[in-house]
C-alpha cells in the first residue's frame, strides 16, 4: 500500500466529517500497461476535487467529467477504462491495450461511513492487515482482521469484493548523505512514507524534502520506538559513521522490516558484520537479514545511481523477486 492511499482516506474523511457526499474509487484489476496497480485508490467530490489517482491521467479526466455531470449516483459500481470497456467513450483507450477495472462507492455522510472511513484509516497508519469487503449489490462494508501479507490483493467472491488493506510503505533513513538524499527523494516519488532520522545538526539544518518527515533524534533509538516499524518498513543506512549506521542496524534486525540495508564496500561490510557479531551481540541469521554491500550490483558511481541501486532493490524485495532471477 503506498502513502497516497493513506493521504486518500485521510481527505475521504474530512470531506465526510464536514457532511460532503464522496466518491470513493478503487483500482480493482489491470491488464497490460497500468501507471497504478490494484488496491490503488482516488477519492473525489461532486464538484471534481479529487486526491489520489486510477492511471496516468485520462481515466481520472473522464470520471471527474462526468461525475460533474451528475452520473454515479448509484451506491456502487463496477466500471471498465480501455479496451473492450466503455464501447460508447471510444477516446479512453490506456497504453498497449490496456484494461483498468474500477469500484466506486458513493459515500454520503452518515455515521457509518464516517466510521468504516476512521477504521480503513487507522489500518493504513497502522500495524495489522485488514481485509475490506465491499458488496456490489447493496454496497455495505466491512472490515475484518486478516494475517495475510502477500498474495493476490483484490477478490470476488459472490458478490462481495475483498481488497486486503494494510500499513502504508514506510522507508526509514538512517542518518542523512549525499545518498540518503536521493533516496529520500526517490521514496517520496515512488509512495513511500519517508521518514528521516538525523541527530546532527549540521546535517539536518539545510535538509529539504516535500513529502518526507524528520525526525532529529537517533535512528536507533526511533527504530526502537513500539509502533514505527511494521512488515511494510525498510531500513536503510548510509552515512559512513558506525556510531549511527551500527547502532540502527542493531536495532533494525529486531524488527519485522521487510527490507534492512547498510551502505560500504565487500571489505567494509564484512569488517561491520564481525563487529556486529562481537559487539551488539547478534547472530548469524541476524546479519543475514543486512543487505550489505546495499542495493542492486548496477556498477552505480554518484549518489543519485548509488540511490537508484539502493530503491531497485528495495523494490524487488517487496515484489518478492529473487536476484538471480533479474
Amino acid at each position: 500500500m503506498q502513502h497516497l492511499d493513506t493521504l486518500v482516506a485521510e481527505q475521504a474523511l474530512n470531506w465526510l466529517n464536514e457532511g460532503e457526499t464522496v466518491w470513493f474509487c478503487t483500482v480493482l484489476s489491470t491488464f497490460g500497461s497500468s501507471p497504478r496497480e490494484p488496491g490503488s485508490t482516488m477519492v473525489a467530490r461532486a464538484n471534481g476535487q479529487h486526491t489520489g489517482s486510477l492511471s496516468g491521467g485520462c481515466v481520472e479526466d473522464d470520471f471527474l467529467e462526468r461525475l460533474q455531470q451528475g452520473e454515479f449516483a448509484e451506491r456502487v459500481r463496477q466500471e471498465r477504462y480501455g479496451e473492450g470497456g466503455q464501447s460508447d467513450r471510444p477516446q479512453i483507450q490506456l497504453p498497449c491495450g490496456g484494461l483498468l477495472d474500477v469500484l466506486i462507492e458513493r459515500l454520503t455522510p452518515d455515521e457509518t461511513n464516517i466510521r468504516h472511513m476512521q477504521d480503513l484509516l487507522a489500518t493504513l497508519q497502522g500495524q495489522q492487515p485488514m481485509l475490506r469487503s465491499v458488496s456490489l449489490s447493496d454496497g455495505s462494508m466491512q472490515l475484518t482482521p486478516t494475517d495475510t501479507q502477500g498474495g493476490q490483493r483484490i477478490k470476488t467472491i459472490g458478490d462481495r469484493i475483498h481488497i486486503r488493506v494494510g500499513p502504508a510503505q514506510r522507508l526509514i533513513i538512517a542518518g542523512l548523505s549525499s545518498v540518503s538524499r536521493y533516496c529520500a527523494e526517490f521514496a517520496v516519488a515512488m509512495g513511500y512514507d519517508v521518514i528521516v532520522c538525523e541527530p546532527r545538526e549540521e546535517e539536518y539544518q539545510d535538509f529539504s524534502c516535500p513529502g518526507a518527515r524528520l525526525e532529529t533524534l537517533m535512528p536507533s533509538a526511533f527504530i526502537k520506538r513500539e509502533g514505527n516499524v511494521h512488515a511494510q518498513t525498510a531500513i536503510v543506512a548510509m552515512t559512513h559513521d558506525p556510531r549511527i549506521d551500527d547502532l540502527a542496524m542493531i536495532e533494525a534486525v529486531k524488527t519485522r522490516a521487510f527490507y534492512i540495508g547498510v551502505m560500504g564496500s565487500r571489505k567494509t561490510s564484512d569488517n561491520r558484520a564481525a563487529r556486529l557479531m562481537r559487539s551488539g551481540g547478534l547472530s548469524a541469521e541476524q546479519i543475514e537479514r543486512i543487505h550489505m554491500p546495499i542495493g542492486l550490483s548496477l556498477g552505480s558511481k554518484t549518489p543519485a545511481e548509488i540511490a537508484l541501486a539502493v530503491m531497485a532493490d528495495m523494490l524487488r524485495s517487496m515484489r518478492g523477486i529473487e536476484r538471480h532471477a533479474l
